[in-house]
């Protein structure tokens, strides 16, 4: 009836505003799609992904730090508007509402030593091994270090927050961590590294 309100149509995936090779950042400037900051921002994507992964493997073996993986894929949001956020074109409004403290960062550094208490001391070079949720989350760990490797030149530049590269570089040392305790707790064995005979 003409009463009846239109129904709502669900905004379209696809914007058409990339196709020439640029995109926006948070501030509205224009920068080619391989600009660093898009390198940084595809990167830390990548990581919330392989995150995602590790955490589903992770819950099918009923792990307590789930809980914690989902807070991180939360914060490395928080990350992506950082960079998003060029310091060069940002405006205070702009800067006040991507801010990154350093608050994660001292609690991955209190989970780190919960999780290490409980582990055997490392005596030797551990492979990405260890089951499907342990070797999901060394994955992890290997695709922060790029994450982290694409952010350090912006921090380094003034483009991005300190607490940012602080962040990724502490997050790898979590996942590295926390795989060998998701080994430990599903009794599967950590293949080390042995040099081949010459």
């Amino acid at each position: 009836s003409p009463e009846r309100a239109a129904p709502e149509r669900a905004p379209r995936i696809y914007t058409r505003t990339g196709d020439s090779g640029f995109s926006s950042t948070f501030t509205g400037e224009r920068r080619p799609k391989g600009d660093r900051i898009f390198e940084a921002l595809g990167a830390t994507d990548e990581l919330s992904s392989a995150i995602g992964l590790a955490g589903e493997f992770s819950s099918e073996k009923g792990h307590t730090f789930v809980d914690q993986l989902h807070k991180v894929q939360c914060m490395l949001q928080d990350v992506g508007s950082n960079l998003a956020t060029p310091l060069s074109s940002a405006r205070e409004a702009h800067w006040k509402r991507t801010s990154f403290s350093e608050k994660p960062v001292l609690e991955l550094e209190q989970w780190i030593d919960t999780y290490s208490e409980q582990l055997p001391p490392l005596r030797a070079f551990i492979l990405p091994s260890g089951g499907r949720s342990s070797a999901a989350l060394h994955f992890s760990r290997a695709v922060c270090r790029r994450a982290e490797r694409c952010v350090v030149p912006l921090v380094q530049a003034g483009e991005a927050d300190p607490n940012v590269a602080k962040y990724l570089n502490r997050l790898s040392d979590y996942l590295f961590v926390l795989a060998r305790y998701a080994a430990m707790k599903e009794g599967k064995e950590e293949k080390i590294y042995i040099k081949p005979e010459p």
